[in-house]
């Protein structure tokens, strides 16, 4: 797993980051502007233009939901050299593939992600599966800023965050919920912030009011074992807390409400997260199982079709998280303590 360590104020953070992965973040951008002009991810074909006019009209949401942030995803991007636009497209890639697919399609490539939060055992615990071209450039940042908690975050190189643990025993992960988007707040925001927390309330509250681009289920967890999940859609957003009992989540909305938010998804698709959901169900005490199983921990031979890119195991009350690259069993698991 490459480390990278990033300390200071925002522009710091955003600079350390931008400079230290500047080739891959190019290269990333690339990749995945390419990925979001086919009709398998945002449902016709998208022309270059239209896909950073999307991401521009999010900049302003992104600024009034953190200007700390923003001021770091500017000063990555700068570093980088790719625009705030980029930015956006490289690292909410699929927030910001529901705001283009809803001028232009309704089909939608995204069934990826199955995670557990498990309050018998205190962990949480998920795989990251994305295009599976993505798997070069993810990265772990060890995050210690001026102000805030210290955190581990699983990203890509060019994402403020997608998975992560702060000093504080606040755990954040997500998985992909298929919506038809709007100008809003991109999830790894919302994960950063999640992290700026102390407490598992304030944490909720920051998913619960944020003006969202696309769809998410967050999962948080505290160092006591508490969590929930929040399918959060543009529009909608519904709670579940553990209330004792593990948490598992793929795909597919459980809530009539949010469900009523979901774009066109092809059945199959929909067939596999439900069963996905069942494994989960079905392994949530026995991890090993769970990450063995290849319907979890998939593979796939086109880097355009999904397949896991990374897991990770979070013990909040412990302040660890263990992460892996790709498969799980393919690579080793690697423990990082704060």
């Amino acid at each position: 797993m490459r480390v990278l360590e990033i300390f200071g104020d925002s522009a710091d953070l955003g600079r350390g980051h931008g400079s230290a992965c500047a080739e891959m973040i190019r290269k990333y951008t690339n990749e995945r502007i390419r990925l979001t002009t086919q009709e398998d991810w945002s449902g016709g074909a998208a022309a270059h233009d239209l896909i950073l006019s999307c991401a521009d009209e999010t900049l302003e949401h992104h600024e009034r939901f953190s200007e700390n942030l923003y001021g770091e995803m500017l000063a990555m991007a700068s570093a980088a050299g790719i625009t705030p636009q980029e930015a956006v497209a490289v690292g909410g890639f699929t927030d910001l593939v529901d705001v283009v697919r809803s001028r232009i399609g309704v089909a939608g490539e995204e069934h990826n992600c199955t995670g557990i939060i498990n309050p018998h055992t205190g962990l949480f615990a998920q795989t990251w599966d994305m295009h599976a071209s993505a798997g070069e450039f993810v990265i772990m940042l060890k995050i210690d800023p001026l102000m805030g908690p210290d955190a581990f975050v699983q990203t890509t190189a060019g994402c403020l965050g997608q998975i992560g643990m702060n000093e504080a025993g606040i755990a954040v992960g997500i998985n992909n919920l298929t919506a038809m988007g709007k100008p809003g707040v991109t999830w790894p925001f919302v994960v950063r912030k999640v992290l700026e927390q102390t407490d598992l309330d304030d944490a909720m509250k920051v998913v619960l009011d944020a003006d969202l681009a696309g769809g998410h289920n967050y999962f948080l967890m505290g160092p006591d074992g508490d969590g929930a999940t929040i399918e959060a859609m543009p529009q909608i957003k519904r709670v579940t807390r553990t209330n004792g009992s593990p948490l598992v989540h793929a795909n597919n909305c459980l809530f009539n409400e949010t469900k009523a938010e979901e774009a066109q998804r092809l059945q199959d698709w929909v067939l596999n997260s439900d069963e996905r959901l069942q494994l989960g169900e079905d392994n949530a005490h026995d991890l090993e199982a769970f990450f063995a199983n290849p319907m979890i921990s998939r593979r796939v031979d086109d880097p355009d079709e999904v397949g896991t890119c990374g897991a990770v195991i979070i013990d909040p009350a412990a302040r660890t998280m263990r992460a892996v690259w790709g498969i799980p069993g393919d690579h080793p698991w690697e423990t990082f303590q704060l």
